[in-house]
Order: structure tokens, then C-alpha cells, then sequence
């Protein structure tokens, strides 16, 4: 022990080493060591979990919102016609459509005509929401033209209608079948207006992810929904697809520069910022109580360092008297505890990241074990949980298990490095 040897040599590790592995005379140290490892490996897998469900969760939403609907939508401001009649079409949509393609980072424009309707079929009726598209824009949206997740042929819509899933089912149709669709806003007669009724073949079935838009949403031809809803010759709005919808807002003044005269724009973040700055805020809080499970985990160190101190009391003052410093004595106890917290983080790491990689057949499991609706689209919006494994937010859980643990153990360490050598020597 003469002289001054480095920090951390190697029976400063072998010393920490033996104290951890405690004889059965120790069994105290030992199960609290244990308890220390087992909860920190559980917390540590806890808060991967969390992460990696809130980070799916939004993924999936996100890609929903930006795969299934426009990422800009082009409205017109209202003016009064000849007739007196208030109007918010886009006569011009053709020419205001071709100058927005010429916007960068625009990838498509596609003219929308717009209504709500009321859905029937064999006495079952659905309100729904009507979009008049071109099948080539229909295909540009991908949710609603992905063919893993859809029923029919998309290239068929020009034939018919194309609805959403839980439309389908609430009226009790399939491919092949027809509905009819109800305005009030129909045919002008002497006698005022009356409803117009239609009746379509379905087509297309399709999945976007959502349970909203999948149970009100419909799609025809754009030629035949200027003339259901008395749209000759007009659009209701222009739906833009961007390249990158991250850039919205640094696009939306040279998208309202081409739009013209009288155009407002609606982005995507307009339509859903709310709800995803309060997924923000909640994976914030979630982050901070997961912390403190971890912190209540790493707590256990303090009491098994602490056991461990006081039953080898003597054998410091041995070391003490043979030459150890208090700095020595100071980093194997250190080492005793971060061992701990370095071992329960690895298990821990690889406990939540095998969970949330194989999240989807154990989530399927438990809605089997539990007969079925542990996840229900209705009230939570989509289908499916998925679980997304982030580098990121396993290097956080990791930095902050490690942080937690390194510090606390700091505490019983430095106790152990004063303790006086005489006073542990009294009684022996």
C-alpha cells in the first residue's frame, strides 16, 4: 500500500467485489443487494416501456393525421354573388391548383368538393362526410390507398364510392353493395328545395387508422360530387401533400402568395397542434414520475451500503491501520453501490427493450387473457398501440439511472471513508 497508487486499481475492485458477494452470516447485506438490483432493473425497464409506448402512440397518430388528410388545406374567404347568396367555392381551382404545384416542397394538389350527407342502407343510416376527388388524388393519400389494409380494387372508384371501414360495417355493406346518399341540399324546385337521393355501388373499402375518420368519411368521383352537392364548375377547397410536412409553417406564406386572392390557409398543425402539444406535455409528466420510481429504486443502495458499512466495520479499520486511505475506502464502497446501479440499469435496458420489441404479441396476449378490450379504438381514437424503441430514449433512461445511482451512493461511501479505524477497532 506504499505510496500513491491510482484511483480505481484493481484491489480496490477486488475488495468492493468480495464485500458484494456477502457470506450467509451477511444474508442481510445480500438480500438487500438484491432487492437494490431487482428494483432498479424493473424501474429502469418501466420507464423504456413508457417511453417507447408514449413515442409509438404519437408516431401512429402522427402518421394518420399526415397519411389519411391534407397536409395544407386552401379554403376561399365567403363573397356575395349576383344573387345575393353567400359562397365560399373556388371557381378558378384548376389554374390556382397548377401555380401552387409550382410552390417547392409541394409534392400534389388535388381539388375537393365537400358535404355532409346522411349515409343509408336497408334502414341503417350513418352520417358521413362526403370528399369529391379524382382517383389520381385519392391514391396520393397513402392511408387511405394502402391495399394491405383496404377491401376492392382502388382502381374501381371512378365506378362507384369508396367508404370507410366502420361505415361499412354500420351499415352493413361490402364491396359490391349499394348505398344510397341523402342531401337536404338537393334539386331547386318552384316549390323550394328538395332532398337529393343517389345511390352508388361501393367500390373501395378502406382502413386510415382512426376510428373518426373511418366511421364518417366518404370519397366520390369529383365530376359526381359537383353534381350532387350543385358544385358545377367549383371546387370547396384545394388539399396540398407536402414533401415534408415538418416545414408547413416555413411554406405557408409562399403557398398563400400562389393561392391568390381572398385564399386562407389550414395547415395540418392548425388542425391537430393542440392535441399534440398536450401529448407533449403528458410525456413530459409521465418522463418525470417514471424518474421518480427510479429514484425510489435507487434509493435501496443507500440502505444495503449502509448494512454493509456497519458489518464490516472492523475490516475497514483493519484496512485502515494497514495503510488504505480514505479515499480508497471511499471508492470501493462506491464501487459496491455503482455495480449495483450499473448492473440493474443493464438488465434493465435489455428487460424494457425486449418488451417493447415484442409489445405488440404481448399486448395481444393480454387482450386474449382478458377476453378482449383492453384497447378500444372508439374512446382512444386508433386501432393499435404500437411500441417504438428509441435510441434516444434509452439513452436517457440509462443517463439518469446511472446519474441517480452514482450519486446516492456517494452518500454511505463517504460515511465509510470517515469512519475512525480506533473507534472500529475498540471492541475487536
Amino acid at each position: 500500500m506504499a505510496g500513491n497508487p491510482p484511483p480505481f486499481s484493481r484491489y480496490e475492485w477486488l475488495i468492493a467485489w468480495r464485500y458484494l458477494r456477502a457470506r450467509r452470516a451477511e444474508g442481510g447485506v445480500s438480500v438487500m443487494t438484491w432487492i437494490s438490483l431487482i428494483g432498479i432493473t424493473l424501474a429502469v425497464a418501466a420507464l423504456i416501456i413508457t417511453l417507447a409506448v408514449r413515442a409509438g402512440f404519437r408516431a401512429e397518430f402522427l402518421d394518420t393525421i399526415l397519411g389519411a388528410n391534407a397536409h395544407v388545406t386552401i379554403y376561399s374567404s365567403a363573397t356575395v354573388d349576383g344573387h345575393g347568396r353567400i359562397s365560399r367555392t373556388i371557381p378558378d381551382y384548376a389554374e390556382r391548383a397548377a401555380r401552387l404545384r409550382g410552390v417547392p416542397g409541394v409534392v400534389h394538389v388535388a381539388p375537393i368538393v365537400r358535404g355532409q350527407v346522411m349515409a343509408s342502407n336497408r334502414g341503417s343510416n350513418a352520417g358521413v362526410q362526403v370528399f369529391g376527388i379524382r382517383l389520381e388524388d385519392l391514391k396520393g393519400l397513402p392511408r387511405i390507398a394502402d391495399p394491405g389494409l383496404a377491401e376492392g380494387d382502388i382502381e374501381d372508384f371512378p365506378e362507384g364510392i369508396a367508404i370507410g371501414r366502420e361505415v361499412a360495417r354500420i351499415l352493413g355493406v361490402g364491396v359490391g353493395d349499394r348505398i344510397r346518399l341523402i342531401s337536404p341540399n338537393g334539386v331547386k324546385t318552384a316549390f323550394g328545395t328538395s332532398p337529393r337521393v343517389n345511390a352508388y355501388t361501393v367500390t373501395y373499402i378502406f382502413s386510415a387508422g382512426r376510428q373518426d375518420i373511418d366511421s364518417t368519411r366518404v370519397y366520390l368521383p369529383f365530376a359526381e360530387a359537383q353534381s350532387f352537392f350543385n358544385r358545377e364548375g367549383v371546387a370547396d377547397e384545394l388539399q396540398i401533400m407536402l414533401a415534408d410536412p415538418e416545414r408547413v409553417e416555413e411554406l405557408a406564406p409562399a403557398l398563400l402568395a400562389a393561392a391568390g386572392d381572398r385564399a386562407l390557409v389550414w395547415t395540418w398543425r392548425d388542425a391537430s397542434g393542440a392535441f399534440l402539444r398536450a401529448l407533449d406535455v403528458e410525456d413530459t409528466v409521465m418522463f418525470v414520475l417514471m424518474s421518480v420510481l427510479v429514484l425510489i429504486a435507487s434509493m435501496n443502495i443507500i440502505s444495503g451500503l449502509v448494512m454493509l458499512v456497519k458489518n464490516k466495520g472492523r475490516d475497514i479499520g483493519i484496512l485502515r491501520t494497514m495503510g488504505l486511505t480514505e479515499g480508497s475506502v471511499m471508492r470501493v464502497f462506491f464501487i459496491c453501490g455503482a455495480l449495483v446501479g450499473l448492473l440493474g440499469t443493464l438488465f434493465g435496458v435489455i428487460l424494457g427493450s425486449l418488451f417493447a420489441l415484442y409489445f405488440d404479441q404481448i399486448l395481444a396476449f393480454v387482450n386474449s387473457a382478458a377476453g378482449g378490450g383492453v384497447w378500444d379504438a372508439s374512446v382512444r381514437g386508433i386501432y393499435r398501440l404500437p411500441a417504438r424503441l428509441q435510441l434516444g430514449d434509452v439513452l436517457s433512461a440509462v443517463a439518469l439511472s446511472l446519474t441517480l445511482s452514482f450519486v446516492i451512493t456517494l452518500f454511505p461511501a463517504r460515511r465509510a471513508a470517515r469512519l475512525n479505524p480506533v473507534e472500529a477497532l475498540r471492541y475487536e
